[in-house]
């Protein structure tokens, strides 16, 4: 019973970060602030997600083999998320997409040699 609570408020949980990071993108001034909110917050909403469910089929299931999944899709987002985002980003940044305020220092800048 009470791991059953636990596995609910984790998937709770990670709904309420997926939840928050939609509503970042939404708030968020420019492309940069926007990638911070689309990628550290609904990852760890898809952590919490991803623990609640390899808790669920591990012992409630009684399911390795669906627990061996879940684990390999949430290390994968883990792996790619931060990447992508990286990538994206630095696009952005390519094509003349800046920031609204001033960076110090400016990494990109730096990269690009500008």
């Amino acid at each position: 019973m009470v791991l059953r609570i636990v596995i609910d408020a984790l998937i709770v949980i990670g709904a309420v970060f997926a939840l928050a990071g939609t509503i970042g993108i939404i708030k968020m001034p420019d492309t940069f602030c926007r990638m911070q909110a689309s990628t550290c917050i609904p990852t760890l909403g898809m952590l919490c997600v991803a623990i609640g469910a390899i808790l669920y089929a591990a012992i409630i299931k009684q399911s390795a083999a669906d627990a061996v999944k879940i684990g390999v899709i949430a290390l994968m987002v883990i792996l790619t998320n931060p990447i992508g985002a990286h990538t994206i980003a630095k696009g952005a940044y390519k094509s003349g997409v800046r920031p609204e305020k001033e960076l110090k220092p400016d990494d990109y800048g730096r990269d690009l040699n500008e």
